[in-house]
């Protein structure tokens, strides 16, 4: 298939939009769809996704792309399935409008178009590791912050958690699912040789049976025993059916939740290290879990950046990994493919964003990144006063010029203890506000490094007025995650898989 530009639509000479009556085409002109079809359809960059296509000539031509990428944000912005938004297109007069697709006898559009996009962008990106969906979407962001006249230095980010379109899973239901998985796919080629004993997992009923009414038998001995035939069919079929997902999701669960014990493998217990990526539910082998403000989630992360002034504000960016991912770590690819604007940006978010390495990058491009001060209190200022050797591992002075008996780096905190001789600290003029352990012949304090580092940062640009306005500026970004998750339903994605949801968050 090749890849044609669509441009803008010529009128032709029958085009239905000449046959509406002046009291059709004036509620037409007042409708969604005509700063749709000026504003956002006129600006979606066709040549983004060229790649996608043959650049043969002589083959089918694709179907325009400003189309389909314009019927999809029609689609999310109304929460219309692949099917219903086709149907809007035929007998809505409204979408062709939108779409410029009036001089159309039939709508350039099918019920395999939106899945074929979808799959040529997702094999792109597993290619590549480009996101195209990604580039069209900021592209046409920014020129609708152009349009709306607001602003690009001061901006404001935030993340939100996303969970996956998956059932909660024990780790017997887990194990059990992946085994009957790959022996269902195993009899449905005929292989009853590499099943011999495993007939019950082709069962349908077996499952409940298994998983919820068997109440009489432990369920360690059911794990154990899918355990063992799982272990004895896995060499069976390696060599036939070693390529398969289903037979690589049995593997990778069992190596995952068991462990070797004198040639036996075993359900690892709560001693054993389980790491947050392990498998959650087959049906997304990508999903990761993640506990956090005391909720547990299964999926992924986002990480949105707005734009923000007077005038209103505009999402112009946006990230999207899995949830193990740090807000830290967000900022710091943000920054890093950012580049470098002719005025200052002021970039405003909470304290988890925070990091010397970060405020170092930022700077570098001419960008002020600015945590400090959201947490609704004022910092210790006194914290920015002790000085620290050029490695950040002791505390070389306090603030009243008095040296340490001794120093040491906790690294697990992240914090230095410093110790002083006990008639140092008493009567000095700073003991309320270092508050020091005082002990028979020292004195002790802890110094968080973290909250150090803040203080230093900020000591040049922060005040009450500074404070209070960008927690107030800062703010304002918790809605985006809200009406993601409220409005647009981003935790019932009808897809799973890291690359496919990545594409309807865009």
């Amino acid at each position: 298939m090749s890849f044609v530009l669509n441009g803008y639509q010529q009128i032709s000479l029958f085009d239905s939009l000449g046959f509406l009556s002046e009291r059709k085409q004036k509620i037409l002109e007042n409708s969604w769809a005509k700063p749709f079809s000026d504003i956002i359809f006129a600006n979606i960059d066709e040549m983004i996704f060229a790649p996608l296509y043959s650049d043969k000539r002589n083959s089918r031509p694709n179907a325009p792309v400003n189309v389909i990428v314009g019927a999809l944000i029609l689609k999310e912005l109304n929460g219309l399935t692949d099917d219903e938004i086709i149907e809007e297109c035929e007998f809505d007069f409204r979408y062709q409008y939108a779409l410029h697709t009036t001089s159309y006898e039939n709508q350039p559009l099918s019920d395999r178009t939106f899945s074929r996009f979808r799959e040529r962008n997702v094999a792109y990106e597993l290619t590549t590791g480009k996101d195209l969906i990604h580039d069209c979407i900021v592209a046409l962001s920014e020129s609708i912050r152009k349009y709306m006249d607001i602003s690009p230095a001061i901006q404001r980010m935030d993340s939100l958690m996303i969970e996956a379109n998956i059932r909660k899973m024990g780790r017997l239901e887990l194990l059990y699912t992946c085994l009957a998985n790959l022996v269902h796919e195993i009899a449905k080629d005929g292989r009853s040789d590499l099943l011999g004993g495993l007939d019950s997992y082709k069962n349908p009923c077996n499952r409940n049976q298994v998983i919820y009414h068997d109440s009489k038998t432990p369920q360690d001995i059911k794990i154990q025993k899918i355990i063992d035939d799982a272990v004895d069919l896995l060499p069976k079929c390696k060599e036939d059916y070693g390529a398969t997902t289903d037979y690589q999701l049995l593997e990778r669960a069992i190596n995952e939740q068991t462990k070797n014990d004198n040639g036996k493998r075993i359900l690892k217990t709560k001693e054993d290290a389980m790491p947050s990526d392990i498998l959650q539910n087959p049906s997304d082998p990508d999903a990761t879990y993640r506990f956090k403000a005391g909720k547990s989630h299964k999926g992924y992360s986002a990480n949105v950046v707005e734009s923000v002034d007077a005038k209103g504000s505009v999402v112009t960016d946006y990230q999207y990994d899995v949830n193990t991912r740090s807000d830290a770590s967000f900022v710091k690819e943000y920054i890093e493919n950012a580049t470098e604007s002719e005025e200052a940006v002021m970039l405003i978010a909470d304290g988890a964003y925070a990091g010397e390495e970060n405020t170092k990058l930022a700077s570098g491009k001419k960008i002020r990144l600015m945590t400090t001060g959201l947490l609704g209190r004022k910092p210790r200022g006194i914290l920015g006063k002790f000085q620290v050797n050029e490695a950040g591992t002791q505390i070389t002075g306090c603030p009243a010029g008095n040296k340490p008996k001794s120093s040491s780096y906790i690294k697990q905190t992240d914090s230095i203890r410093a110790s002083f001789c006990k008639h140092q600290c008493e009567g000095c003029a700073y003991q309320t506000e270092c508050s020091p352990v005082v002990k028979e012949r020292t004195a002790a304090v802890i110094i968080p490094l973290k909250s150090r580092r803040r203080i230093l940062e900020s000591s040049e640009i922060w005040n009450d007025a500074i404070r209070t306005w960008s927690g107030r500026i800062r703010n304002g970004v918790e809605t985006v995650p809200s009406v993601i998750r409220n409005k647009y339903q981003v935790d019932q994605m009808p897809v799973r898989g890291k690359l496919r949801t990545k594409q309807f968050f865009g």
